[in-house]
């Protein structure tokens, strides 16, 4: 061994060593605030303020995603300290959701898996779980009614967002393509692969499931099935992955929020979210944007869903950027409220990091 990698390995150990020191004076610095502190712990604007702050100071070579990734499980497991959190899910193990929810809260919590999306909703309503987390879009196939609606119905309010890249695979036990009879997995991601399924299983039957790890599991237990589901779903019930990257869209992602019994603050580069509805008179839609137009706020989402209170009425769901407590926002949302037969805030959180 030469007397330069001896040096090397020598400086890594000794950083090692440091950083393990650094990182015992932050989980007690961590422990001391969770002392002094009221209210909740685990505050999205702080930790969002914290994970921009570490990218712009980034000097490499690591991406600013790997760091703050990195400080994200750092956060997680200090924070975890005090009480681990639980945060509810859409499950079972293995979905996408899941996923959403390690990525955004790291790996201390205790994750709660829900069989459907209300439950999700009733965990957090019921003080069962401090937090869910549940997918509200996806960049190819829209939105997700059940849970807009459970937002407009709901007691929670919106405190984060994820975004995650969704990548879907073609698992089985079979041998091959010409061995698979049945493929399982959830409507939405045999959507999302409609095309690749088009060409490549066009002859082959297709299940919908309640969720990708269901669909794993039925795969796993029969020889000629496959599950369209991601790696965590392999990973869990033992699948070999015949076909990765069959999503149709190279871009494929799915957005989740964070739902709590609490706002976050202003985080600085923050995401209001919405739903409102129109008095029945002309241009009564023009007028709900106006205040938004006036104010020089922008809007991201623009999306209409029936009221479910009469025929052919509807709401819609707004997101602008900007916090409601940010002066232009607050005037937008004051004027909104004169002119909308109804407005419900249903929150603001940080713009997802990354």
């Amino acid at each position: 061994m030469s007397d330069e990698l001896l040096k090397l390995r020598s400086e890594i150990d000794r950083l090692d060593s440091e950083i393990l020191e650094r990182l015992a004076a932050r989980a007690k610095c961590a422990q001391r605030v969770g002392e002094v502190k009221r209210g909740p712990l685990y505050r999205p604007e702080r930790e969002a303020q914290v994970l921009r702050n570490i990218a712009d100071k980034n000097p490499g070579p690591l991406s600013n995603e790997a760091v703050q990734r990195i400080f994200r499980e750092i956060m997680s497991w200090c924070l975890g300290l005090e009480q681990p959190l639980k945060v509810a899910h859409l499950g079972p193990q293995g979905t996408f959701t899941e996923a959403a929810a390690s990525k955004h809260f790291g790996g201390a919590p205790v994750l709660l898996p829900q069989q459907t999306i209300d439950d999700v909703f009733h965990a957090v309503e019921a003080g069962a779980a401090e937090y869910g987390v549940v997918p509200v879009e996806n960049s190819t196939e829209g939105a997700i009614s059940r849970s807009l609606d459970l937002l407009l119905s709901g007691n929670v309010s919106v405190c984060g967002e994820v975004s995650l890249r969704i990548r879907q695979n073609l698992m089985t036990r079979a041998a091959d393509l010409s061995a698979v009879k049945r493929i399982y997995s959830h409507s939405q991601s045999l959507a999302q692969c409609n095309d690749w399924l088009a060409h490549h299983a066009l002859h082959i039957e297709r299940h919908p499931v309640s969720s990708n790890a269901e669909a794993a599991r039925l795969a796993a237990a029969d020889p000629e099935a496959a599950a369209i589901a991601g790696e965590r779903a392999a990973q869990l019930y033992e699948l070999p992955i015949l076909f990765a990257g069959i999503e149709d869209d190279p871009n494929n992602t799915t957005r989740f929020l964070v739902i709590a019994q609490h706002d976050a603050g202003p985080s600085g580069r923050d995401k209001t979210s919405l739903v409102c509805s129109a008095t029945n008179r002309p241009g009564a839609v023009h007028a709900l944007l106006q205040p938004f137009a006036d104010q020089g706020v922008s809007m991201s989402k623009l999306e209409s869903r029936p009221s479910r209170t009469g025929l052919w009425e509807y709401v819609f769901y707004v997101d602008v950027e900007g916090h409601r407590e940010d002066p232009a926002v607050a005037a937008a949302l004051s004027a909104l409220v004169d002119r909308a037969a109804f407005v419900k805030v249903l929150g603001s959180y940080p713009v997802a990091a990354i």
